[in-house]
């Protein structure tokens, strides 16, 4: 079996690395506990990051990097289905392939007492092309809930073993969390308890 490159074996150890940050916060993850999960010893996971602080910082400029290629591959695209699609293929290919930059990117949003990176950070609002002025309040509702579930799916595909099979319905539930239904679908009926007489 071929050796990974270095730049995939750089991408692994930041990805678990940043599943860790993710789940225990910077300040309960332990040099011991990223080595461990990196199969390094604390020696050799410092001799490709200096300190805990640079590993995590690397971590975190990884998110920003896949959120900066991911609007390079859709910014020429008009707003609309079409681009909304292409951001969630993308988006949805990073995060199977990377669930621990996913988790740390999203870390923001599920752990309010150590916010990691905000999700503005990661240029999600300018990839869906959400207004930067906030006037489009339901779109930029819909854009984080899309993220969430496919943070949500993404991580759970990875530990069911079912990146592949689980891949196209992801896209269609962020798809749908976005308002694009597919073609066929009935509309949810209103809830009566709404609807005006």
């Amino acid at each position: 079996m071929a050796r990974p490159t270095r730049h995939r074996a750089e991408m692994e150890i930041l990805d678990l690395a940043a599943g860790l940050f993710a789940r225990h916060g910077f300040a309960h993850t332990s040099l011991k506990d990223l080595a461990d999960a990196v199969g390094l010893s604390k020696a050799g996971l410092l001799h490709h990051y200096p300190s805990k602080e640079a590993l995590f910082e690397a971590a975190q400029e990884a998110c920003q990097a896949q959120g900066r290629r991911v609007l390079d591959q859709v910014a020429e695209l008009p707003p609309g289905p079409a681009r909304d699609r292409r951001a969630l293929e993308l988006l949805t290919d990073v995060a199977l392939d990377l669930p621990g930059l996913v988790s740390l990117a999203f870390g923001a949003v599920t752990s309010p007492e150590e916010p990691v990176i905000a999700i503005e950070d990661v240029m999600v609002f300018e990839v869906f092309a959400v207004a930067p002025d906030g006037s489009d309040v339901e779109r930029a509702i819909r854009v984080v809930g899309a993220l969430a579930a496919l943070a949500v799916l993404s991580v759970t595909a990875n530990r069911a073993g079912e990146k592949t099979a689980w891949r196209p319905h992801i896209i269609t539930t962020c798809l749908d969390a976005l308002g694009h239904r597919r073609p066929g679908t009935p509309s949810p009926d209103p809830d009566p308890a709404l609807a005006k007489d």
